[in-house]
């Protein structure tokens, strides 16, 4: 079974274009230990861009598909 789960999550202040300004933070994170992990195990990554209720900026959730055993370790190293 295939689920699909939160991956990483961020602020972004308020832009003219969030798609252009997400890279920078995306692959910063994709440099860590998690977001190595992630972009390795993770099935169909995406992100999505919505605004943040609480600024006037952005809320940035990153999130992948993961198979059973994996999905078993993620849920492991959030607790």
């Amino acid at each position: 079974m295939i689920n699909e789960y939160v991956l990483y999550e961020f602020n972004m202040p308020d832009v003219e274009d969030p798609d252009l300004h997400v890279s920078a933070p995306i692959y910063e994170w994709q440099q860590t230990p998690e977001g190595k992990w992630a972009m390795e195990y993770a099935e169909d990554p995406k992100y999505h861009i919505r605004p943040d209720d609480h600024s006037y900026g952005y809320k940035v959730t990153l999130t992948g598909k993961l198979k059973d055993k994996y999905a078993t370790l993620y849920a492991l190293k959030q607790s």
